[in-house]
């Protein structure tokens, strides 16, 4: 989603936007890929993760119409590019 480019399903990381009970909607990553709706697939690296939200794709992909908070993704981005370094 974020570099554009095609990958296999396993080397890709789902994200779902959720509504919290305060109206917010929020960036959820889905590496099980099992949260309901629609579903936005992109590499799941900081690089691919910025371009992404650079070129504001995720509202586009998901079709919601305010911008999503992208924390949790960043979040769990962050922790795995960590453990791979």
């Amino acid at each position: 989603m974020g570099c554009r480019r095609t990958d296999s399903r396993s080397a890709l990381l789902r994200v779902v936007a959720e509504t919290d009970e305060a109206g917010v909607i929020r960036l959820s990553p889905d590496p099980r890929r099992r949260l309901p709706g629609r579903g936005a697939w992109l590499h799941p690296t900081g690089d691919c993760l910025e371009q992404a939200l650079r070129r504001r794709a995720f509202g586009r992909a998901l079709r919601v119409g305010a911008a999503p908070d992208p924390a949790a993704v960043t979040a769990y981005v962050a922790g795995l590019d960590q453990t791979t370094s």
